[in-house]
Formats: C-alpha cells, sequence, structure tokens
C-alpha cells in the first residue's frame, strides 16, 4: 500500500446484520487490508446509523464511562443492559438494540410480532434520565417489536387504557384497544434535549411505514400487519388527542417499530439521520482528511443505503474529497450497485456458505484491495 498511496487508509463500516458487529467488521477489514498491504497506516472508526453500534461508535475514544442497569427484552425476559455517560455526565447516550433488539431473541413468530414490545427502552431510558443529563441520544434501529413507543412510555409513567380502564398488555397489536393516555404527574422529561438517532427515515403509517415494511422482518404474517397496522392508527389519533403530538409523518417516526414516534410524543425528542448524527460525533469529516482510501460496507446494500444509512453518508462524505472508496456487502440490489458506481465507489459482494463471516469479509477485503490497485486511479473521484 505504501508504494502505490504513500498513506493512510480509513476502515469504517456498520454492522453487517445478524453476523457482525460494527467494530468485529472493522477488525475483519483490517485483517483484509494488512494482508494486502503490510505496511498501510490503518486507522478503525465503527460506525452505526442508530442501530447496532451506536453505543460503541458513539463512546469511542471519548471521556466516557459505562452505566449498566436492569433492564428488559423485546419479550420482557431481564438482563443487564448499559448506556454511556460523556461530557461529566451533561450527555447520556441509550442504544434501543441493547436492550429491545431482536439479536439474540428465539426465532420471531407471528405472535412475538404482535407481543413484543419496548419496555425494556423505557426502562433504559428512565435509568439515563434519572442522571439529570443535558442530552440524551437514543439509537434507534434493530428493533424487534413494533409498538410504537407504548412500552417505553409504560416504563416513563405514562398508563395506557382500554374502555373499562384496563392497562393494556405488551406489544402492538393490543394497541386496537387502546382508549386513553394517561400522562405521569411529573409529565414527560423536561430540561433534557432528547434526539432519536434514525435508521431509516419511514413515517409511522402506511405501505412504508413500521407495520408494513418492517413488520414482516420481525415475524409479522398479514394478519399480524395488519393488525399491527391498526394499532399504530390508533395510538397515533389518541395521542393526538390526549398529548396534542402529530408525529406518524415526521421523517424517522416509523423507525425501530415506531419508537420514533413514541420517542417524540412521550419524551418531547427530536429525530435526526443517525448515520449523519454518528458522524458529527466522531469526527468522519476529520478522519478522511489524512486518508488515501476508504473502505466501508454493510450487510445488505440497497436504495436505502442512501437514505441515512452509514454507506451512503461515508460514500458522500469521500466524494466530496476526491477519495476513492471501496464498499463490501454480502449482497446488493441492482440500482443501489448502480448508484454506488455513480458515485465513484468500488463494490465488492462476497458471501461464502459455511465459512465464519469475519473470515469471508477479511478475504473479501484482501481480494478487492488487489483489485483496487491494480485500476486505483480509474477508481478516484473528482471533488464534488
Amino acid at each position: 500500500m505504501a508504494s502505490a498511496f504513500g498513506g493512510r487508509i480509513l476502515i469504517a463500516p456498520t454492522a453487517f446484520k445478524g453476523t457482525l458487529s460494527p467494530r468485529a467488521a472493522a477488525r475483519a477489514m483490517a485483517l483484509g487490508v494488512a494482508r494486502a498491504w503490510p505496511d498501510a497506516d490503518l486507522h478503525l472508526l465503527p460506525l452505526s446509523d442508530g442501530g447496532d453500534g451506536f453505543l460503541d461508535a458513539v463512546l469511542r475514544g471519548r471521556g466516557r464511562r459505562l452505566v449498566w442497569t436492569e433492564g428488559e427484552d423485546a419479550l420482557g425476559r431481564r438482563h443487564p443492559v448499559p448506556w454511556g455517560s460523556l461530557e461529566g455526565g451533561r450527555l447520556a447516550v441509550v442504544e434501543l438494540a441493547r436492550a429491545v433488539g431482536i439479536a439474540g431473541l428465539p426465532p420471531a413468530t407471528p405472535r412475538s410480532a404482535a407481543t413484543s414490545g419496548t419496555e425494556g427502552l423505557g426502562a433504559l431510558l428512565a435509568a439515563a434520565l434519572a442522571s439529570r443529563p443535558r442530552r440524551l441520544l437514543v439509537g434507534l434501529g434493530g428493533s424487534a417489536s413494533t409498538d410504537g413507543g407504548a412500552g417505553l412510555a409504560r416504563r416513563l409513567g405514562y398508563r395506557l387504557l382500554d374502555r373499562v380502564g384496563r392497562d393494556l398488555p405488551p406489544g402492538g397489536s393490543a394497541l386496537g384497544r387502546l382508549d386513553r393516555i394517561l400522562v405521569p404527574p411529573q409529565g414527560p422529561p423536561a430540561e433534557v434535549e432528547v434526539s432519536g438517532a434514525c435508521d431509516v427515515s419511514a413515517p409511522l403509517l402506511g405501505p412504508s411505514g413500521a407495520a408494513r415494511v418492517f413488520g414482516p422482518q420481525k415475524g409479522a404474517d398479514p394478519t399480524t400487519v395488519a393488525e399491527l397496522e391498526a394499532g399504530l392508527e390508533r395510538l397515533r389519533r389518541v395521542v393526538a388527542r390526549d398529548l396534542l403530538v402529530e408525529a406518524a409523518d415526521i421523517p424517522g417516526a416509523g423507525a425501530a417499530g415506531g419508537a420514533g414516534f413514541g420517542l417524540v410524543a412521550f419524551c418531547g425528542a427530536r429525530l435526526v439521520p443517525g448515520a449523519e448524527l454518528v458522524a458529527e460525533l466522531v469526527g468522519l469529516d476529520s478522519e478522511l482528511a489524512g486518508a488515501e482510501l476508504v473502505v466501508t460496507g454493510e450487510g445488505r446494500l440497497d436504495l436505502q443505503s442512501f437514505s441515512g444509512k452509514v454507506v451512503g453518508e461515508v460514500v458522500r462524505r469521500a466524494r466530496r474529497r476526491g477519495l476513492p472508496c471501496l464498499v463490501l456487502a454480502g449482497s446488493a440490489d441492482p440500482a443501489a450497485a448502480h448508484r454506488l458506481r455513480g458515485m465513484g465507489a468500488a463494490l465488492h459482494l462476497y458471501g461464502e456458505p459455511g465459512h465464519p463471516p469475519a473470515a469471508q469479509l477479511e478475504q473479501a477485503v484482501h481480494v478487492a484491495c488487489g483489485e483496487f490497485a491494480a485500476g486505483a486511479r480509474a477508481l478516484r473521484p473528482g471533488p464534488q
């Protein structure tokens, strides 16, 4: 590498969902680059768009501490969950995927899709808010539930009641019976700036919303998808009437099974693109400034990769600086691959059934580096 470029390589992937965390992906990529170019100056910067790895990405290299609290997963099983405290306690960081993410759960079924909730996220938020931070960042991605944030509301003291005054059980399907919401005596979090880092820009409802697009990924069959959509619509109506909040169409309201909507409705949060937020927090532009090559990647490249996701954010910022970029993915939508080529980046796919994912990624990066070295100057885009 030194003879070809004489400089530095920035390795900045996100999670390869279901297989590798951002940190594990970065390590595997680094091993592949080192095999190709032993003298390369490698800088690892694992990134997140609000889903898996959000907490690690934000806390990396900053004065911070992990705080562990007793939480529960999306099925209500107790387990310890960490959150981050930075800037002398002025900033708290929570990752939904650590508390109520889909990773580590039994295989999804229509029943689990209907009954899983975000109560565990609410417990984490309550613990972080009790530390009295000035700002609270919440990573919204990788959720196992589609409850519109109803569970997090319960753990913050809200009551979601049916027509006879009974508390609703967890899960998005039960929301179809929602009649009214009682606000806790202390009201929503005060004097805390809450931001939700969203991994998608989806609205709460409709054909591109939380239930119809992401429900099937969490085990929902057509009947359950219809129940979840109806439940979210009922939640929207009651929130608008009882809390005077209209948030269903905000970009990101459908993130994490509608937890983006819940964070706005019950915590007064603002929603922001997660990849952009993390890029600013970790100083991605400064890392790019000294690089000769950028290596990034994710499990599946599709058109959503260019709407608030890490790969799109990295490629855009690299292109502005005229930096060549290698993108690794397990699979790719043809339209997304075409768009990536138009942005001056080289896409390399990998996948060898029966081999460990990290080993597959390492080998793919090693091959990609060789191909890149052979035609590097043709790949280098002009500044944008």
